[in-house]
């Protein structure tokens, strides 16, 4: 039998196991579910990826391009006439109003990093970019990465909670942060 030509297989395998992990969380993705949500057969995702810490690798590469490309056109935007703490608040109210399901798979495959070691190094390569892009932006690395810290763990505490974006606290907290 001649193998199909397939040269997209890889790309929706990723893409599977990202639609996976966004139906059932880090604990249903197995390569039989993901083959199962790429049409493909199962050897297909065990050739692409031999462990599912390789599928993860590639699932957040993925989601952090998603991510850094938000949050690179969010630091392009930021206006210098405008505390730095305003435009943080912008940034967390605009990702919390925008797809939540997308951004809390992100978190996920993001935190998938405590428990897979092998996952680990793209999770801390997302923040460094990200320190990296706000740093270069406002001049001062150490404060990008507290800004970064900052928004972060918002993020988490607003999809965790649901509790409603209150723009003052948010600003008035990372505002004392920064002195």
């Amino acid at each position: 039998m001649a193998r199909r030509y397939d040269p997209d297989r890889r790309q929706r395998i990723i893409d599977a196991a990202i639609a996976v992990v966004g139906e059932r969380g880090i604990a249903g993705l197995s390569h039989r579910a993901v083959a199962a949500a790429a049409d493909v057969p199962l050897g297909s995702t065990t050739y692409h990826f031999a462990t599912l810490d390789e599928l993860l690798v590639a699932a957040l590469r993925q989601a952090n391009g998603w991510w850094l490309a938000d949050f690179a056109r969010w630091v392009a935007g930021i206006d210098p006439a405008v505390p730095l703490a305003d435009e943080v608040a912008r940034l967390v109210e605009e990702t919390l109003a925008g797809d939540r399901s997308r951004v809390a798979l992100e978190y996920e495959l993001y935190l998938a990093a405590l428990r897979h070691e092998a996952v680990r190094p793209i999770a801390a390569e997302c923040l460094d970019e990200m320190v990296a892009l706000l740093g270069r932006r406002i001049g001062d690395p150490a404060t990008a990465r507290a800004v970064v810290a900052f928004a972060d763990g918002l993020l988490l505490q607003h999809l965790l909670t649901g509790r409603p974006f209150e723009r003052a606290v948010v600003r008035d907290g990372l505002a004392g942060v920064l002195g």
